[in-house]
């Protein structure tokens, strides 16, 4: 599907890794959607965020499973319980976990069941990176659609 996209689409990514962080920054750059990222690097710090920022909230989190201070479990618990914020999209972001079917299926269940929108396990390599971001910020974009119109409003 071909999205003309008439605004940025601001981004949160909560994630502890520098290196993550940069890979993510990075791959956005590379991509058609036009975007402005920023960052926090656990949950407390996220929370704290999203509690400052409820009048401009983003239009995605993506949302890293394993932080310290606060996990991303606990994080997407209390955003999904909170009025404010539980139709913020989550993209749940991560590595941490196994690679075993039955488990990661498991997993996505619970996580969709919390609220989450999407799940992606984050990729080694950066072009698959890149389309997986892209392919989750177009199902963003049409979450935000009425009525399948093909824009940004």
């Amino acid at each position: 599907m071909n999205f003309k996209q008439q605004t940025t689409l601001n981004i949160l990514y909560a994630e502890d890794d520098a290196d993550d962080r940069s890979f993510f920054e990075r791959a956005l750059k590379e991509i058609s959607i036009v975007t402005v990222l920023r960052t926090v690097t656990n949950g407390e710090e996220l929370m704290d965020y999203l509690a400052k920022n409820y009048e401009q909230l983003p239009d995605v989190l993506f949302l890293d499973l394993s932080m310290p201070r606060k996990t991303g479990f606990e994080c997407l618990g209390e955003i999904k319980e909170d009025k404010k914020l539980k139709h913020l999209p989550v993209v749940v972001f991560s590595t941490s976990f196994t690679r075993v079917i039955d488990f990661e299926q498991s997993l996505m269940n619970t996580l969709f069941k919390m609220g989450a929108h999407h799940y992606i396990r984050k990729p080694g390599d950066f072009e698959q990176l890149k389309q997986v971001i892209h392919q989750a910020l177009i199902k963003t974009i049409e979450i935000r659609l009425p009525n399948g119109q093909q824009s940004i409003n």
